[in-house]
C-alpha cells in the first residue's frame, strides 16, 4: 500500500522490483520524491552493495544468522533500506507456505512485506537513536523484548544513527545484545562508526557499505529515467554522479531537481546552471591556460565561467580535479581511463597532458589549489581571490623545489631564476609545457587579448660540481646529511654493519628490521650525488658494529668515565637525585707558545 495514499502498490512493467501507482483509472496519488518512490524492496535492487548481499545469502543459506547487525557508511547508500530489507527476509512467508524458513530471495510480496517496508509492522520497531538517546528508551525495548512476536517469526529492532545513543544506554544495551532471546534480532545503523563503543560492535556482525562507483550510479539514474519518460542526456547524469560523491539518496534529490528545473529534461547546461558548476570542456581550458602561463586567457576563462553562474571556489575545486585525473593518467593511466564518469575530453585532453607535463609540475598545481580554494571560500570577493590563485599557480609552476633551491645554493651559490628575479609566465610550466601547442581557434585579431609575454632566455647553467670523493664509510653518512636525505642517513647509522668499504664499492650485512631496499637506495643515492657508478652490495659476515651502536657506545663510555671521576662522585653526593646528561670535552686552553708567531729559520740552515 502507499504509505500516503493507500494505493495498492505494484511493479512498474520494465522496471522491476520497485513499487509503483497501480489501476491507471483511480485518482493519481499525492506526489512521492524519486528517493522514496525507487526505494529497493529486496536486496536484488539494492546496488553497489555486492559484497554484502553475498555474504547474507551465504548467511542465511547456512542458517549462520546472527543476532544483531551493524551497518555503518555515509549518507544515502542504504543503511536503513537494508535494514528493512533484512527485517523483510527474516519474516518472510507466503500465503501457501507461511512456514518457510528465512531467506533474502524474495520474488513476490510476503504476507508480512508490505507492512515491514512501510514501517507499520508491529513485530519491527524502528527507533531513531537521534531523538530517542536515553537509557529509558533502550529500558523499553529490552522490557518488550522478553515477548513473543505477535504475527511474525522475529522481532527485529532497528536502531538508525546507534552511535547517539548516551553511555548509559549502551551499557544497557550490552547484556541484551549479547544474548538476547530465540525471537529477536536488532539491526543498528550508523555513519559515525567510531563513536559506537567496541563493547557493542564485538556482538554484531559489522558491514561497512560502500560509495556506489559513478558508473553503477549513472546507470541507475539512466534506469530511472526510462521509467520516468525523461530525456537525460549523459554528461548530465555524469555530472549528477560526480555531485552526489557515491550516495544514491543524494543523486535522486539532485536529479528529482534537475526534472523541474529542466522542465521534464535533464540536460548538461540545467545541471550546470541548478548546481553551478562550470563547463567540463572549459575547466579544461582553463588549466591549459594556466599550465602554459597565458594569464590574459586564463584571467578571461575564469570570468566568463564566472559571469556564467559558475562559483569561483568551484571553478578551482573542478580544476584541483582535472589535475588530479591528469596525475592518474600519467601514473596510473589504465585505471584513470576506466572511469566511467569521465567524458571524452577527459581522456582525450587528460591523456595529453600527461604525455607532456611532469609530475613535479602536477603536484605543485595540486598543492597551490588546495591551499586556495578554502581561501576562495571564505575570501569577501571570491573572484578576485581565485584570480590571484591563477597567478600563483602560473607564476610558480617553474620555480625550483626546496631540495633544488638548496643544492643550487650549495653548487652555485644562488638559487638560478631567469633575469628579473622570477619566471616569465609563458615558462611558468617547464620546458614540456612551453611546447605545449593551442588547439583552441585563435580569435579575430580586432579582438583578441593581450598575447601572453615571451619567455626570457633562460640564465647559463651552474657549472658542475666537482667528483666527490668518498674515503670512508663515515664520508658517505655525511654526504646523505649534505644532500638532506634524511631518511637515507637515519637507515646508514642505524642498520648498517659495514663490512668492507672501498672506492666504487660498499659491502655490509643489513640490520634486522631493516628496510629491504637500502642497497638499492644507497647505489642510486651515490651514483647521482658523485656522478659514477658505486656498487653496493648485502654481505652474510657479521660486520662491524653500526654506527648509532658506536655512537651509544662512546656515550656510555664517557658516562661510565665522568661517573668514576671523585669530583663528579662528590657533586652526585651533594645533589641527591643528580644525574649525568651529558659529557663534554673540554676545549684545550692556548698557551702563550701557541700564539706567539712562528720563529724565523736561521738563515745558515
Amino acid at each position: 500500500m502507499d504509505e500516503t495514499s493507500g494505493t495498492p502498490l505494484t511493479d512498474e512493467p520494465g522496471f522491476p522490483g520497485f513499487a509503483m501507482p497501480a489501476a491507471p483509472g483511480q485518482a493519481a496519488a499525492p506526489y512521492r520524491v524519486l528517493a522514496r518512490k525507487y526505494r529497493p524492496k529486496d536486496f536484488e535492487d539494492l546496488i553497489g552493495q555486492g559484497a554484502m548481499v553475498r555474504t547474507l545469502a551465504n548467511a542465511f543459506e547456512a542458517g549462520r544468522i546472527p543476532q544483531a547487525w551493524m551497518l555503518t557508511g555515509v549518507r544515502g547508500v542504504g543503511k536503513t533500506t537494508t535494514a528493512r530489507i533484512l527485517a523483510r527476509g527474516l519474516n518472510y512467508a507466503l500465503p501457501d507456505d507461511p512456514q518457510a524458513g528465512p531467506t533474502i530471495r524474495m520474488p513476490a510480496l510476503g504476507l508480512h512485506c508490505a507492512a515491514i517496508m512501510e514501517s507499520r509492522h508491529i513485530d519491527v520497531l524502528e527507533m531513531d537513536a537521534a531523538s530517542h538517546t536515553g537509557i529509558d528508551d533502550v529500558r523499553q525495548i529490552i522490557d518488550g523484548i522478553r515477548y513473543a512476536p505477535v504475527s511474525a517469526r522475529y522481532k527485529v529492532y532497528i536502531v538508525d544513527e546507534v552511535h547517539m545513543l548516551s553511555e548509559k544506554a549502551f551499557n544497557a544495551f550490552l547484556k541484551t545484545l549479547e544474548e538476547p532471546p530465540p525471537h529477536a534480532k536488532f539491526v543498528f545503523a550508523t555513519t559515525e562508526i567510531r563513536k559506537v563503543p567496541v563493547t557493542i560492535l564485538s556482538r554484531c556482525q559489522r558491514f561497512d557499505l560502500r560509495r556506489v562507483e559513478a558508473g553503477t550510479l549513472i546507470a541507475h539514474l539512466q534506469k530511472i529515467c526510462e521509467a520516468e519518460g525523461v530525456a537525460a542526456e549523459p554528461e548530465a547524469l555524469a555530472g549528477i554522479a560526480r555531485a552526489a560523491e557515491g550516495s544514491v539518496r543524494d543523486s535522486l534529490s539532485l536529479l528529482d531537481q534537475a526534472i523541474a528545473h529542466g522542465a521534464g529534461r535533464v540536460t548538461a547546461e540545467t545541471v550546470r546552471d541548478m548546481l553551478g558548476l562550470a563547463d567540463r570542456a572549459r575547466i579544461i581550458d582553463l588549466f591549459e591556460a594556466a599550465m602554459r602561463g597565458d594569464a590574459p586567457s586564463a584571467f578571461a576563462e575564469l570570468r566568463a565561467q564566472h559571469e556564467a553562474g559558475a562559483d569561483p571556489s568551484v571553478v578551482l575545486q573542478d580544476l584541483a580535479e582535472f589535475t588530479h585525473l591528469v596525475t592518474r593518467l600519467k601514473v596510473a593511466p589504465e585505471t584513470a581511463r576506466s572511469d566511467s564518469a569521465l567524458s571524452e575530453a577527459e581522456r582525450a585532453r587528460g591523456s595529453d597532458f600527461a604525455d607532456r607535463l611532469s609530475v613535479r609540475a602536477l603536484s605543485r598545481a595540486w598543492q597551490i589549489l588546495l591551499k586556495a580554494i578554502p581561501e576562495v571560500q571564505a575570501a569577501p570577493r571570491p573572484l578576485a581571490a581565485a584570480e590571484m590563485a591563477l597567478v600563483r599557480l602560473i607564476y610558480a609552476a617553474d620555480l625550483p623545489t626546496p631540495d633544488e633551491a638548496l643544492r643550487q645554493v650549495k653548487e652555485g651559490g644562488s638559487v638560478v631564476l631567469p633575469p628579473g628575479g622570477r619566471p616569465p609566465p609563458a615558462a611558468a610550466a617547464g620546458p614540456a609545457l612551453r611546447a605545449l601547442p593551442d588547439p583552441r581557434p585563435r580569435p579575430d585579431p580586432a579582438v583578441a587579448l593581450a598575447p601572453a609575454p615571451a619567455p626570457q632566455p633562460a640564465s647559463p647553467a651552474v657549472e658542475a660540481a666537482p667528483a666527490v670523493r668518498l674515503r670512508r664509510f663515515e664520508d658517505v653518512v655525511a654526504l646523505a646529511d649534505a644532500r638532506r636525505d634524511i631518511g637515507l642517513k637515519a637507515a646508514l647509522e642505524r642498520d648498517v654493519h659495514l663490512v668492507r668499504f672501498e672506492d666504487g664499492r660498499i659491502e655490509f650485512r643489513l640490520a634486522e628490521g631493516g628496510r629491504a631496499t637500502l642497497a638499492n637506495d644507497l647505489a642510486r643515492a651515490l651514483d647521482l650525488w658523485t656522478g659514477r657508478r658505486w656498487v653496493v652490495a648485502l654481505s652474510k659476515e657479521t660486520g662491524a658494529p653500526t654506527l648509532a651502536a658506536r655512537t651509544r657506545a662512546e656515550i656510555e663510555s664517557r658516562h661510565q668515565g665522568a661517573a668514576a671521576h671523585p669530583l663528579v662522585q662528590a657533586v652526585l653526593r651533594g645533589f641527591p637525585g643528580a644525574q649525568i646528561i651529558d659529557v663534554r670535552e673540554k676545549a684545550a686552553e692556548a698557551t702563550p707558545e701557541d700564539l706567539a708567531p712562528p720563529e724565523e729559520p736561521d738563515a745558515d740552515l
